[in-house]
């Protein structure tokens, strides 16, 4: 992420012990996942003579920071010479908990090791120029890459004003998501899911649609082992509220954490089925459209004035698509198993786009990857075409 702060230059003799405590910096902050939006993620250690003497890292919204967390679990005046390690940029503005700036000034630090640089436009380097200019030495740059990657939402909130939506695919090598017969459970094995678990508890909310519903019932719970469930928000996209027509009402509208289900739909749902979903406690949303079809962009607009900083696509394969037509996914997780279907009536992952040339495909950017038992994840920012043709054909479909 550009920012327009000059990065300080780290002495390469030095970069060793840096990453080693901008590690466990991560780690501290990682403790904080999917309970500080719509703050960032944020790990501090104050070390002395090389030896962690102090951490902290960030725990919640209108909590302290991590850098007091720190400063108040050393307890006393820090020795000379010692080190803040922190994997964001300082605060420089007096917010409810006080800008940590001011806070590492008067403890007397004398060093200040940062990874990724503040995302504000307003804001980027700004906290660095006060600690110089207070005499203290500030080093940033330390395991930059893998800083910035921890708070995506926060990143993507701060910078475009609006929710990070994200989709997650398990498909097979040639990017199948079921069999010809609708069979999909399960392509990705229990190391990969426990991931997808772990992507759930981060993200405040989750999205699929009604076909995905009506096949899977999903309960759309993080539920990590030794954790309690979590329910995030879960956003059901029914436009025609096809879900409320069954004789049994799926699980969302029934269960403990009903009242965190939102069913998006639109004027031609019925407002009878819009009243029975209110009344079972269920949320709803009812966005105007000229179709039948959720309107995407009017979506993404009602979470970010509802201050959700994050959307985690779990499908189907059509919502997914519409997404990506739309120019509406910024990031994109895809599981991929070592199996082969080798079947054109196999059902495709996605769908909706005419691609001639390769320099009209969708790409990514930002790359990551990972192994979980023989699958593996490639994620990414999402980066679209000049122009998106559309396939012609699928559209008369629809």
């Amino acid at each position: 992420m550009s920012t327009g702060h000059t990065r300080s230059p780290i002495d390469t003799s030095q970069l060793a012990r840096h990453e080693r405590h901008m590690r466990r910096a991560l780690e501290l902050a990682r403790r904080g996942w999917g309970t500080t939006h719509p703050n960032p993620m944020v790990g501090a250690l104050i070390v002395e003579d090389d030896a962690i003497v102090a951490e902290g890292w960030h725990a919640q919204d209108g909590g302290p920071h991590a850098e007091r967390v720190a400063l108040a679990a050393l307890g006393r005046k820090p020795k000379p010479g010692a080190t803040l390690y922190v994997t964001l940029e300082p605060c420089s503005t007096h917010g409810r908990t006080g800008a940590c700036t001011d806070a590492i000034r008067e403890a007397g630090i004398a060093r200040v090791v940062a990874g990724a640089t503040d995302p504000f436009a307003e804001h980027a380097g700004r906290g660095f120029q006060i600690l110089r200019d207070a005499g203290i030495e500030v080093v940033s740059g330390v395991l930059e890459a893998e800083c910035a990657d921890l708070n995506l939402l926060f990143n993507h909130w701060v910078t475009a004003r609006a929710p990070l939506v994200a989709a997650k695919s398990a498909i097979t090598l040639d990017a199948k998501i079921a069999t010809r017969t609708g069979e999909s459970r399960w392509i990705t094995g229990e190391p990969a899911r426990a991931d997808v678990m772990r992507w759930r508890r981060l993200f405040p909310s989750i999205a699929i649609g009604a076909g995905t519903l009506a096949k899977d019932n999903p309960r759309l719970t993080a539920r990590i082992e030794g954790e309690e469930e979590w329910c995030p928000l879960r956003f059901v996209f029914d436009g025609l509220l096809r879900s409320m027509t069954d004789r049994s009402l799926p699980r969302l509208y029934t269960d403990e954490f009903r009242e965190r289900t939102i069913v998006v739909t639109t004027p031609h749902g019925g407002l009878g089925y819009v009243r029975k979903l209110r009344d079972q406690g269920v949320q709803v949303w009812c966005l105007d459209s000229p179709t039948q079809r959720v309107p995407i962009a009017a979506f993404r607009q009602k979470c970010a004035e509802e201050k959700i900083t994050g959307v985690y696509l779990e499908g189907g394969s059509q919502l997914v698509s519409e997404f990506l037509q739309e120019r509406q996914l910024d990031y994109l997780f895809v599981y991929r198993a070592p199996l082969l279907f080798a079947d054109e009536r196999a059902k495709p992952v996605y769908t909706g786009l005419r691609t001639e040339r390769l320099d009209q495909s969708l790409r990514l950017a930002d790359v990551r990857h990972a192994s979980f038992g023989d699958d593996q994840l490639m994620r990414g920012r999402v980066v679209y075409p000049e122009k998106i043709h559309f396939d012609e054909t699928v559209f008369s479909l629809r």
